[in-house]
């Protein structure tokens, strides 16, 4: 494509697509091989951005970025721009992603990433992948009528915030129907309710027998099924599209600047330290961080952020990522009454429900490029390489499938430490880091005098949901590794997923005895009285098959036309 550059031209992480469009990868989701869509190299930023970027919006920088990875030959560059300030004009703070210091004798700061419509962080994405499946779709259907108009079947599986992000990106829209699983009663009751909640007719939500790896497990099957994809147009919406990914590293880039205009001097040639601790489940959100970092932002280290469901410290521990299951000492410490237990597979329930995930789909991504660049120099065409790597990452998730696991070369996991180090959250660090910082004289009155969005002080204190407490765990954590000196001169960034007030188990089993604290205070106006609004839910029978979810599926889209 003489139009695109690298950068704008995709492949599969397994080897079996190249030479892709962006709308080719946004439509598609998933590859046919099974792998996952990345650009064909990862562009570097121009010379002059950290000067000329350094003042811009959030929405500016996200024109910016994506621009990089998006041809104006397919989305020319008015029709970008319209798209971004769409997606973004849903948020309540006018600076999308405000940046607040917990502690400023620690260099301790929390990006609030919750202020988009579904006060979670995925709606910094969902919002702009909704706008562009419906902007792909308005010009693939103009001047067509009934029948030859493309539909789009969204499909996705969430433990939780995915799914509002996506029903409430995608509600209304002509010519795309959006089914949404989750695990039936292991989300929160707020999430549950913002999914169910949701009227419009192309909206279908579906609670599956099991735990979030089994949703995910069928949107995967769904992709590959052949009767499936001859009946309906199938898209993504989960992480392993590639627009998400791509939306999430302008928040990188938008924090490096907020703390930049938090010194009192600054030169591009002596940019700030800054260390981000990122909870994750799927990997997304932190490897936004990667193809920042990759691009040239100046990111001193990425911080893993795990919960019990330890797979990706388990595996920049050792090297292996394996299916270990939740049992022994090391993860016995949940809370019975928040229905802590062993699953069968593997996933253990947390207070941080969101990252209860056995496999992470987006660690594939990496994998292909840390395979990438730790090849052979005897390896000389770029074209070779591409496939080497592709091979290698298709075999390391076959022994996943089929043994449970597999283990990596040691220069392969030494790569991985250039940029990552990881850290193991439990339930109990969790309460304690929550109330450790409603507590703290520091954080107290942290943030804009007026608040965005309701609920995240309390009496002046500020409110951690779980997810969040687990990313500030680990960057306390993560900056008493360092000696004083670097400690003192490196910022540490913990990324806020989600408002607290999703979370009230969590939250009032950390306060509820604090004797200013009450939970009314930490719901916002939009939660008020919606657990008692009218739902729409169809819940699969327990060991429902592929066969049984397909016809679920054809028959609620013939009642929705």
């Amino acid at each position: 494509m003489s139009s695109h550059t690298p950068s704008q031209v995709y492949l599969s992480t397994r080897g079996g697509s190249y030479n892709l469009s962006f709308e080719d990868v946004v439509l598609k989701g998933l590859a046919s091989d099974g792998g996952l869509f990345i650009p064909e190299e990862i562009p570097a930023l121009p010379p002059s951005w950290a000067t000329s970027w350094k003042d811009y919006s959030f929405q500016e920088l996200a024109y910016e970025i994506f621009s990089l990875y998006i041809s104006p030959s397919e989305i020319p560059s008015a029709d970008l721009k319209d798209i971004i300030h769409r997606s973004y004009s849903t948020f309540r703070a006018p600076d999308i992603a405000p940046l607040v210091t917990l502690d400023q004798s620690r260099n301790l700061h929390l990006l609030e990433l919750f202020h988009g419509p579904t006060f979670a962080f995925k709606d910094v994405a969902l919002q702009f992948l909704g706008n562009l499946f419906e902007y792909f779709l308005v010009r693939r259907n103009r001047g067509k009528t009934g029948a030859d108009r493309e539909h789009l079947t969204v499909i996705g599986a969430t433990s939780g915030d995915t799914g509002s992000a996506a029903i409430y990106g995608l509600r209304g829209k002509r010519d795309v129907s959006v089914f949404i699983m989750h695990p039936h009663g292991k989300v929160s009751p707020i999430q549950e309710a913002q999914m169910t909640t949701v009227l419009d007719t192309n909206v279908h939500n579906i609670a599956v027998d099991g735990v979030f790896d089994d949703c995910q497990d069928f949107v995967k099957a769904l992709f590959a099924d052949p009767e499936t994809n001859r009946t309906h147009r199938l898209a993504a919406v989960n992480s392993i599209n590639w627009a998400r990914i791509l939306a999430q590293i302008t928040y990188y880039f938008s924090t490096y600047f907020q703390i930049v205009r938090l010194q009192q001097s600054y030169t591009p040639s002596n940019p700030p330290k800054i260390i981000f601790a990122v909870p994750t489940g799927n990997f997304g959100d932190i490897l936004a961080g990667y193809f920042a970092h990759q691009m040239g932002l100046p990111i001193t280290r990425l911080t893993i952020a795990t919960n019990s469901n330890d797979i990706l410290h388990r595996f920049f521990v050792t090297g292996a990522y394996t299916k270990k299951p939740a049992t022994g000492p090391e993860v016995q410490n949940g809370f019975v009454e928040d229905g802590a237990k062993a699953h069968p597979e593997g996933a253990k329930e947390t207070l941080s429900p969101a990252m209860d995930i056995l496999v992470s789909s987006n660690f594939e991504r990496l994998l292909w490029y840390l395979a990438y660049q730790t090849l052979s120099p005897e390896h000389s065409t770029v074209q070779e390489r591409r496939k080497i790597a592709g091979q290698k990452v298709k075999g390391w998730l076959g022994e996943l499938k089929t043994q449970g696991g597999f283990a990596v070369e040691p220069e392969i996991l030494q790569a991985a430490k250039e940029t990552f180090s990881s850290q193991r959250v439990d339930d109990n660090q969790t309460v304690a880091t929550i109330r450790g910082t409603y507590d703290s004289e520091a954080a107290k009155d942290a943030g804009s005098k007026v608040l965005a969005t309701r609920g995240m002080r309390v009496a002046g204190r500020y409110v951690l949901d779980p997810h969040s407490a687990v990313g500030i765990a680990a960057a306390i954590r993560t900056a008493d590794d360092l000696d004083p000196q670097t400690r003192s001169e490196t910022h540490q960034v913990a990324l806020a997923t989600a408002h607290p007030a999703k979370f009230s188990k969590a939250v009032e089993m950390a306060l509820r005895d604090k004797p200013d604290f009450r939970f009314e205070e930490v719901l916002p106006e939009e939660f008020i009285g919606l657990e008692d609004k009218k739902r729409n839910m169809t819940i699969l029978k327990p060991g429902e098959t592929l066969e049984g979810l397909r016809n679920t599926i054809t028959r609620e889209l013939e009642a929705e036309r």
